[in-house]
């Protein structure tokens, strides 16, 4: 059955691109956040390792809810860490670095996704896609609060 919800198909995969980037670089940031969470040390290990699993706890339910939009707008999700990693425009982290270096990393990260909510947000609102709009608002404030909160470690 065909989606009559006021936005063309055309439209709609439009958006459905966009927030599928934009699934990429959080789950990438996700699973990079966790190695940080896993391997940080030194004498602000315990703050750090908490402020961690503050964020990709967040993080795990918006990667749900970005993935539910896509579905919403009536097309697939790409689910493996291949596509992820294919689509992202941020890399893996395999490295075990000094915490200044983890949180950096960590920063510039955010402010890819940032980045790609805010561009998001423009192109959903050109496509009379609310409920997108929203969903990037609430992903700007997450991870600009994020940003904000590693930044001041440092």
């Amino acid at each position: 059955m065909e989606h009559q919800t006021g936005m063309t198909k055309e439209d709609r995969a439009i958006v459905s691109g966009a927030l599928s980037k934009l699934l990429a670089d959080t789950y990438v940031l996700y699973v990079k956040t966790q190695h940080f969470h896993w391997n940080i040390h030194g004498p602000e290990f315990y703050a750090l390792h908490l402020l961690a699993q503050k964020h990709y706890e967040e993080m795990a339910g918006a990667i749900d809810e970005i993935a539910e939009r896509i579905r919403a707008l009536g097309f697939f999700v790409e689910g493996s860490m291949e596509s992820f990693l294919k689509l992202s425009s941020i890399s893996e982290d395999h490295e075990i670095h000094p915490k200044h270096k983890f949180i950096e990393n960590l920063i510039q990260s955010h402010e890819v996704v940032i980045r790609d909510a805010r561009k998001l947000a423009q192109i959903a609102e050109k496509y009379q896609d609310p409920a997108t709009v929203d969903l990037m608002g609430r992903r700007l404030i997450a991870h600009e609060q994020a940003a904000w909160m590693l930044r001041s470690q440092l």
